[in-house]
């Protein structure tokens, strides 16, 4: 930041002399400094009111997973996908499902399992016998908020599908292309642990994921602080007393909102550099695209707009970097073999790149 200590009256004999020489008439000249606007360019109140709303609902029902909660407010700011990751029971599935009641969103669930087929998501063609034509029958995938559960428990031919839903919000059958409704968000959970019965999502498919977040086990106290809610719950739902916050329409409103947030030309060149350094990166095999670029570039937006500031700082793009990238690189076998996960391996990056002044 920039020092102003040289141009106060008492540090400058020169400009003292020039106050004390001012005639009346000079007093009415309007100075450079007078026109600076110190105020914020865009409005975000009615953005972080409704924030900390959702936020204040979530938690009366998670405990702790504060990072992982700011993540996921990240993403449907930015209109981004997730994808949790963890073993059974750290609040994946119920953590989605929390987030969509707070939204006034369309919400399905589809469970994904081996048997699973592309038009058992997308849909298919129904032949009607009044009309003697085939009417296209909508499948799950066309809702406002998708929660796919262990998406990994579906072949590739099912995972496929996804492909063009979740990059371009459109599906195209037999010749025909619909559009899906905004705004569009696919949460997937998917256990890393377990392997029988499951298949490993093709990096094609991790790369459409604006996020991916990783959900490690509650510390000792949280979870007595869940045992304790368990327990007080008695016969009450978890969801019951959640409330609505967010329509479809703010949610709208505030990711075109998001998109207008201030970046300057220095930090579009940080995070360049960040990604250019996963390909060059000699623990990596596979470095990440431009649309890594691109999604640390919304994902800052993002984190911007939930810290209150319509302006990017270097350190809304190291937050982003992380759950950005650590699903689109490779990792090198050998280093992999040592035990170096892709978390590590950026935050490495991060610490070497330099950040801009």
């Amino acid at each position: 930041m920039e020092s102003f200590e040289n141009n106060n009256t008492e540090n400058n004999p020169e400009n003292l002399t020039n106050t004390q020489n001012h005639t009346p008439e000079n007093n009415n000249v309007e100075t450079q400094s007078d026109n600076i606007n110190f105020g914020m360019r865009l409005d975000l109140n009615e953005l972080q009111q409704s924030i900390n709303d959702v936020k204040q609902e979530i938690g009366n029902v998670i405990v702790g997973q504060h990072k992982m909660i700011d993540r996921l407010l990240v993403a449907i700011l930015s209109n981004g996908h997730v994808l949790l990751e963890g073993v059974p029971g750290v609040a994946k599935t119920i953590t989605a499902k929390l987030l969509a009641k707070t939204l006034s969103l369309d919400f399905s669930r589809i469970q994904f399992t081996p048997d699973l087929m592309p038009s058992d998501i997308l849909g298919t063609s129904v032949f009607d016998m009044s009309k003697s034509s085939f009417d296209f029958k909508k499948g799950p995938i066309f809702s406002n908020f998708i929660l796919i559960d262990e998406i990994n428990r579906a072949p590739a031919k099912t995972q496929a599908a996804l492909f063009e839903v979740m990059e371009e919000r459109q599906i195209t059958i037999e010749g025909s292309s619909y559009k899906m409704e905004s705004p569009f968000l696919v949460i997937a959970t998917q256990n890393p642990i377990e392997q029988e019965g499951t298949y490993r999502l093709p990096e094609a498919q991790l790369d459409r994921f604006l996020f991916k977040i990783t959900i490690d086990y509650p510390k000792l106290e949280e979870e007595i602080a869940i045992l304790q809610r368990e327990n007080a719950l008695q016969n009450k739902e978890k969801l019951q007393d959640v409330k609505t916050i967010l329509s479809q329409a703010n949610i709208v409103k505030y990711q075109a909102l998001v998109k207008q947030i201030v970046i300057e030309p220095q930090l579009l060149e940080y995070i360049a550099k960040l990604v250019a350094n996963t390909r060059e990166n000699a623990f990596l095999y596979l470095g990440a695209s431009p649309r890594a670029s691109i999604a640390i570039l919304n994902a800052a937006k993002g984190y911007a707009a939930l810290r209150g500031r319509d302006f990017v700082t270097p350190d809304d793009i190291k937050d982003s970097a992380v759950p950005v990238l650590q699903h689109r690189v490779v990792i090198a076998p050998e280093r992999e073999m040592e035990g170096l996960t892709g978390e590590q391996i950026i935050r490495q990056i991060i610490d070497t790149v330099e950040i801009p002044r």
